[in-house]
């Protein structure tokens, strides 16, 4: 069975990561800064030195990059890179911050851009951090940085991995990240990708 590293899980399992991982022959095993949420490892993502390295053939991640300092990034990209295999890849999605732009700019900033099962969702939510979750004392849920699909793509080729695709989602303001280590072909990525990405 392969081996998934699903980091910055919180409360959810394989079910909310991607059509591929939720298959039977995928093993998940579930890393968190929180230990509330009851991880298998509890780490952040700047050290997840508990974790060996290339032990994994996949990572998942969901909303945790923009939870990082600028500063930060290139050394949980890294530490996504040591983790995986040679033939490894990640599947990273985060905000968008190009499709929230142009509500920002029409001076749009609390309005309300959708429901979540957390509550409403305005262009400051997505900016800054859930308010609500931030307000109740869930200090994990600000965001201190942020990314366009050039921008984090420029980030994983930094750090390594040669190969980026993404998709950007305008409609659900979020960005999909398919950064493989192996050199695939053209052909390959994009039958990987259609397995990872939302339809």
């Amino acid at each position: 069975m392969k081996k998934f590293l699903h980091v910055g899980c919180g409360n959810q399992n394989k079910k909310s990561t991607t059509r591929e991982f939720r298959r039977g022959n995928w093993k998940e095993t579930r890393l968190d800064i929180d230990p509330s949420v009851n991880p298998d490892i509890v780490a952040t993502i700047t050290d997840m030195s508990g974790v060996a390295d290339a032990y994994y053939s996949a990572l998942f991640t969901s909303h945790t990059v923009e939870h990082l300092y600028p500063h930060e990034v290139s050394t949980a990209l890294s530490e996504f890179y040591r983790v995986l295999g040679d033939d490894g890849f990640a599947v990273i999605t985060c905000p968008d911050l190009k499709a929230v732009a142009k509500y920002v700019a029409a001076d749009k900033l609390t309005d309300i851009l959708y429901h979540s099962p957390a509550g409403p969702i305005s262009p400051i939510d997505i900016l800054f951090g859930h308010r609500a979750s931030v307000a109740k004392g869930n200090v994990y849920m600000s965001h201190k940085g942020g990314f366009t699909a050039k921008t984090l793509k420029q980030e994983l080729f930094k750090v390594g991995f040669p190969k980026v695709v993404s998709m950007s989602r305008a409609a659900h303001f979020d960005i999909w990240i398919l950064a493989v280590k192996k050199r695939l072909t053209d052909n390959d990525i994009r039958t990987l990708a259609l397995q990872h990405f939302p339809k």
